[in-house]
């Protein structure tokens, strides 16, 4: 008895707050759109989606997950998802994230202990000042033969600690992150210290200028290869 009193509370909680908070939450949002410059999320969503659609694995962490809505939308394909961000350290004034349960938790010295069979990170790694160590801990976290996907700022030759200090940057000046674009070498460490194969990588054009931010932005974005003028990078590694 006391089990199906608890149950219709619990449902009757959840329709309430689906009802005002969930359903104000949304309206809010929908009458504030404000257009203020297209990014790079179509084409990183689109990769990993493809990704999930070729791979189709049991369990996924999303590394540095924000406010998105990643996760749900994972989790809406039948995968077992668990999103994880650092909350206390990254977002000055908190964060909370009304899709998706998000765990507190620092990727460069993660406290998980269950592995994975995938762990996307999406337009995170760039952000993050301990990149190796914080790709070391994700393959890490891997299941034998798991999938590792990551997009970031790039350039094939030439690593930058903050694109947004670059002479022609058109956005982010005063952020209180930076935002690196790493190289090929950086990809080569990563694999070299922590094991793992490059299975795939794509090359996307998204400004005129030689590094991320600057010039003036291409829409839509162009993929093309390593040799072309690219910007972006979107990656799959697979651990031995």
């Amino acid at each position: 008895m006391r089990s199906k009193i608890v149950g219709k509370f619990r449902k009757l909680a959840k329709s309430v707050m689906n009802r005002h908070y969930t359903s104000a939450a949304c309206k809010y949002e929908y009458n504030s759109q404000v257009f203020s410059r297209f990014n790079e999320r179509p084409i990183e969503y689109g990769f990993v989606f493809r990704k999930l659609g070729e791979l189709y694995p049991k369990t996924v962490l999303d590394v540095g997950t924000g406010t998105t809505a990643l996760p749900h939308l994972i989790r809406n394909c039948g995968f077992l998802v668990t999103a994880t961000d650092n909350i206390r350290d990254y977002w000055q004034d908190g964060m909370f994230n009304r899709h998706f349960h998000v765990i507190d938790d620092d990727i460069t010295k993660s406290t998980l202990s269950k592995k994975f069979d995938l762990i996307t990170c999406i337009s995170v790694l760039e952000h993050i000042v301990e990149a190796d160590q914080a790709v070391k801990n994700m393959l890490g976290l891997l299941n034998e033969k798991g999938h590792l996907l990551l997009t970031f700022p790039y350039n094939e030759d030439h690593y930058v600690k903050n694109v947004y200090e670059l002479p022609g940057s058109s956005y982010g000046q005063g952020n209180p992150f930076i935002t690196q674009s790493y190289s090929r070498s950086n990809i080569e460490k990563w694999l070299s210290l922590n094991g793992g194969k490059l299975v795939d990588q794509e090359y996307w054009q998204f400004w005129d200028g030689e590094l991320w931010t600057v010039g003036n932005q291409i829409i839509p974005p162009r993929k093309v290869s390593a040799g072309e003028k690219h910007q972006l990078t979107c990656i799959h590694i697979q651990r031995d």
